[in-house]
């Protein structure tokens, strides 16, 4: 037996609940796995959180462990890849949504979809990081590819106490970026110039709807939000900048116009974490373990215990959280 957050829906309504399950249900409700994870550390996400409180169509079939990350160690191996005894960790994949996820002391996974938990990192460190903070390497990366240098300007990142506006803020700021946080928590500023924010703005600023093209402000964005805040932030970006959005947290919809990108040049990079090439999430994960200061992701963090997973679900989607929840499962 082994204990899991597992969530239920059928006629008689919506159920969360941390218990225990066996071997056997998990086997049944994975059989094209092929690793099994001791797993130590998970963490809650913007998406667990829509899982957990059943407030978005998330969770696609029933009953569901949620959890989207995970590290640990592998108890047993059929993929020629990994063997007993190797440390892993996962993100994504459908995982907590299609798949039974990592919130729990046990997860059957398949062996393509992990990745090796870099020396660095303790299983708990990694899961500070989690989807959200590889989210935000990978709207770095993507952001340099496209050339965008220290020297060139402000950089916005948006809903920048949530987990991956927490990471991008200091990712940017260590690589010597100067970093404008926005956020709808004014009393934050002094974590978010902490952990490397130059400046701050209110959410406000960008919320509302806006002109089409307004004035030049920054060189690149890294957008969590969606909806009028990117839209807002294409129209700010100066001539060849770009803006790498991830999230949706305002809204799935774009209210904006093609002028800036066919007056001004500026590119909208599309950030996608959950089907990430292995390469790709291998190269984020390496430049995390080298980039990443320790002591800002201690501030970025803080730590619950599995059976806590579920109220803190509630204050996540409430935006009562800031930074990163790690779950300590073992």
């Amino acid at each position: 037996m082994f204990k899991a957050l597992l969530l239920t829906k059928d006629d008689a309504g919506f159920r969360a609940a941390v218990t225990a399950l066996d071997d056997a249900a998990l086997q049944a409700a994975t059989p094209d796995a092929d690793v099994l994870v001791a797993v130590e550390a998970s963490s809650l996400n913007f998406k667990d959180g829509l899982a957990i409180t059943n407030r978005g169509p998330v969770v696609r079939r029933w009953p569901m462990v949620p959890g989207i990350d995970g590290a640990g160690t592998v108890l047993e191996s059929r993929h020629a890849r990994w063997q007993v005894g190797d440390r892993v960790l996962l993100n994504g994949f459908g995982v907590g949504e299609a798949h039974w996820g990592c919130l729990a002391e046990r997860a059957h996974l398949k062996g393509e979809w992990l990745v090796r938990l870099p020396a660095a990192f303790s299983a708990a460190q990694a899961m500070a990081i989690g989807t959200a903070g590889y989210t935000a390497m990978l709207c770095v990366m993507a952001l340099q590819r496209h050339g965008l240098a220290p020297a060139g300007g402000d950089v916005l990142v948006t809903g920048a106490t949530g987990g991956v506006g927490s990471v991008a803020v200091s990712l940017l700021a260590s690589a010597g970026y100067r970093v404008v946080a926005s956020t709808g928590k004014a009393d934050e500023a002094a974590y978010l110039r902490e952990i490397g924010a130059a400046d701050v703005i209110a959410r406000a600023e960008l919320a509302a709807p806006g002109k089409p093209l307004q004035k030049e402000r920054w060189a690149g964005v890294v957008d969590t939000l969606g909806s009028h805040a990117l839209a807002n932030a294409c129209a700010q970006t100066r001539y060849g900048g770009a803006v790498a959005a991830c999230g949706l947290a305002q809204g799935a919809d774009f209210p904006s116009t093609v002028m800036p990108f066919i007056l001004r040049g500026v590119a909208l990079l599309g950030v996608d974490s959950v089907m990430a090439p292995l390469a790709l999430r291998e190269q984020a994960w390496a430049r995390l373990a080298a980039e990443l200061s320790p002591a800002a992701l201690a501030t970025i963090t803080q730590e619950i215990a599995l059976d806590d997973a579920i109220a803190h679900a509630q204050r996540l989607m409430d935006g009562q959280v800031r930074g990163r929840i790690v779950v300590r499962i073992a």
